[in-house]
């Protein structure tokens, strides 16, 4: 099943530089090895903001709830989810 997830990210004032940086390094690389599995199919950033828009393709609504909520930045996040499938004019064969 493919999803389209909007996560907002939302760090609190009082976190250190230091606490910051190692929760993106934590996430960032839970983020490639989902990408490198095919779960997290697509992420990109939004431009301006501290969010992004990104397409899982996962077995069921409770893999990504799974892989969501294991996310680093989960407690600092607004998500919001979608789910998405091939639209019958799509000349793109390999989206399902």
């Amino acid at each position: 099943m493919l999803f389209h997830v909007r996560m907002d990210v939302n760090l609190p004032q009082g976190m250190s530089d230091e606490e910051a940086l190692k929760i993106k390094q934590t996430e960032k690389e839970y983020a490639q090895r989902l990408q490198e599995q095919g779960k997290w199919r697509h992420l990109w950033r939004i431009a301006g903001q501290y969010a992004n828009i990104s397409i899982f393709d996962v077995t069921d609504v409770d893999e990504l709830h799974q892989i969501l909520s294991n996310l680093p930045l989960f407690p600092y996040m607004q998500i919001e989810v979608m789910p998405i499938c091939r639209h019958p004019s799509s000349v793109r064969e390999g989206d399902k």
